[in-house]
């Protein structure tokens, strides 16, 4: 479909929507314990579904209510006999917490990706795998094929490439009979999603111990909580033969990742916006979207679990992407408007998600009149007081859709999103609250006449 915004959101208030980081987490978890587990999660995405749908492959119970999902687990004792064709749609986070998963349980798994999940990269939890004793059919190759089972032992992971490799082994290490270790080699980009693995995995009974060698040392990121130095190496130490241990009731938080999108509206239209059900507590590293908009000069209060964001006086900043790759579609939109320059950096990994979001975000915001380009690993934009809107597509990718209907509260015309049925991939409601807000929108069905 096409969306049309004839009235860009003026602001209000909106209700955060669940974790979609959490939800993959905890249904996992839940998948793998002991006895059934309900997951409060009362939103559902392509991608969640996309979870649900692999563990239920699995021959777990997976029944979605308004309020969550309740969850029977697999039986253990007869999946190793089972052969899954399984579904992972366009998610990444699926595809890579599900595959290790396989390995550990010794299924027989045919994997079906979607979009441009076959393209995006496996290494080096392909050649780890293949190494301790699974059998995978080729990378790129759709289905994934894999066989055999997981060995325990000492896995070698890149910090660089995806966290998600590193929390797919922390679901399936502790599986195995023997003690495994995962050692990241370099720094571990994107460390708080993997703090949100370890603390799902500690609320199911499965410990997990970090450890650091003597050349391990921290550096304080200037714009959000603590890295690895670049020279850092950091190890986890998996106990094998854990059992997962349903707590019964476990609840997604709200997500940070997309209420950033209000956030940063909030900063750019004229009334702001208030975001309710967010934990500020959250290991969520997306929360640094707050001090990072309070750095671009945005006013920000925060009163009784409510977060509102407002515009200030806007000024370029710089910003080191490389825990919060997610933000950088959001954070662009309000640095199209902020006087000066803003460089993005550190951000080479959003070549692979959805679409090449470097290229995708430099492309769309050009054509609504931001001066704005890419480079080797981020972007460069040059702040406007106003831009012109236009037409743009999303690439299939939902956070273009979603930045590109923010930034319609910078544009003097009207913008017309095609393709913008992509927010289904984690905010099937993101148009709905867009209307909350005061934006008037009209929804297009291109038409398929004359098409084969």
């Amino acid at each position: 479909m096409n969306v049309k915004i004839i009235k860009p959101p003026e602001g209000g208030v909106v209700r955060a929507i669940a974790s979609k980081s959490e939800a993959h987490r905890l249904l996992i978890c839940a998948g793998l314990a002991d006895t059934e587990t309900f997951v409060g999660c009362p939103e559902s995405s392509e991608d969640i579904d996309a979870t649900a749908r692999c563990l239920a492959a699995m021959g777990a119970t997976v029944e979605h209510t308004r309020e969550g999902y309740s969850v029977s687990p697999v039986d253990r004792s007869q999946i190793s006999k089972l052969e899954c064709g399984m579904d992972c749609g366009e998610s990444g986070s699926t595809l890579r917490f599900i595959l290790p998963v396989c390995g550990a349980l010794g299924i027989r798994a045919s994997i079906q990706m979607g979009g441009r999940l076959p393209e995006r990269p496996l290494s080096a939890l392909y050649e780890e795998m293949t190494a301790h004793g699974c059998r995978l059919s080729a990378q790129g190759v759709n289905p994934l094929i894999c066989e055999g089972r997981l060995r325990s032992g000492k896995y070698t992971i890149p910090g660089n490439i995806s966290s998600q490799f590193v929390s797919g082994l922390l679901f399936a290490l502790p599986l195995l009979e023997g003690d495994s270790i995962i050692q990241v080699a370099g720094v571990l980009e994107s460390r708080p999603y993997v703090d949100i693995t370890l603390d799902v995995l500690r609320a199911f009974g499965v410990e997990v111990t970090e450890m650091r060698n003597a050349e391990t040392t921290l550096i304080r990121n200037s714009e959000f909580g603590i890295r690895n130095a670049e020279t850092g190496v950091a190890a986890f130490h998996v106990f094998g033969g854990r059992v997962f241990r349903s707590p019964g009731v476990v609840r997604a938080g709200g997500d940070w990742s997309n209420a950033a999108f209000w956030f940063s509206l909030g900063a750019i239209c004229q009334g702001g916006v208030t975001c309710i059900g967010l934990d500020p507590d959250s290991r969520q590293g997306d929360r640094a979207v707050l001090p990072l908009l309070e750095r671009f000069g945005a006013d920000i209060k925060s009163e009784n679990g409510a977060v509102t964001v407002s515009p200030g006086t806007l000024r370029g900043i710089d910003i080191d992407a490389g825990d919060t790759p997610d933000l950088v579609p959001a954070l662009a939109a309000v640095a199209c408007v902020a006087e000066g320059r803003t460089t993005i950096r550190n951000a080479g990994r959003l070549r692979i998600k959805e679409s090449d979001r470097l290229r995708t975000v430099a492309e769309t915001f050009s054509n609504l009149g931001a001066d704005i380009k890419e480079t080797e690993d981020g972007i460069e934009i040059t702040g406007k007081k106003r831009l012109t809107g236009g037409s743009v597509i999303s690439f299939g990718d939902h956070r273009i859709a979603m930045s590109a209907a923010i930034l319609s509260a910078a544009c003097t015309g009207p913008v017309v999103i095609e393709g913008a049925e992509a927010v289904r991939k984690s905010y099937p409601g993101f148009f709905d609250d867009f209307k909350t807000l005061g934006g008037d929108i009209i929804i297009q069905i291109p038409s398929t006449c004359g098409r084969n």
